[in-house]
């Protein structure tokens, strides 16, 4: 994936599901996707709230054999990328090809540090005294330790 031809959103302050919808429609649209500070997304809604409900679903297992899944993921990036599947229709082969064209990152790689970065205004949160999450928040409540801060 050369960086000429691939998208690169900037996630930072902007809200998960409005961004998310544009990178859905990018990749089904054929076109490689990047996201960058997947950590600094913003979910809408209140703390105390979410992080339940994150819980909650990240306690529902089969009852048969535990290592067939479901799998709920901790880390941020990995969790941004699987709310973009979510609005993919899965499990279509349309939609799984749109899904490997996806790729998340917390920070800015190298790659991409001189890449032009899309920013979508609108997708921002604009007002921060409302109640919001960021996704790194949310992971590390949900157990997930940084490598780099510990």
């Amino acid at each position: 994936m050369s960086t000429d031809n691939v998208k690169v959103y900037d996630a930072e302050k902007m809200v998960i599901g409005r961004l998310g919808t544009r990178v859905a429609k990018d990749a089904l649209m054929g076109k490689d996707v990047v996201i960058i500070n997947a950590e600094k997304a913003i979910i809408t809604g209140g703390r105390r709230s979410l992080i339940a409900a994150f819980k909650e679903k990240r306690d529902i297992r089969t009852a048969t054999n535990h290592n067939l899944g479901p799998f709920h993921e901790r880390r941020p990036d990995m969790m941004v990328r699987r709310m973009i599947r979510g609005m993919l229709p899965w499990p279509t082969p349309r939609a799984k090809a749109a899904y490997k064209r996806v790729k998340v990152y917390m920070g800015v790689p190298e790659k991409y540090q001189d890449a032009e970065r899309i920013v979508l205004e609108k997708s921002r949160y604009a007002s921060m005294k409302s109640k919001y999450i960021q996704v790194s928040d949310l992971s590390h409540e949900l157990g997930w330790r940084n490598p780099e801060v510990a």
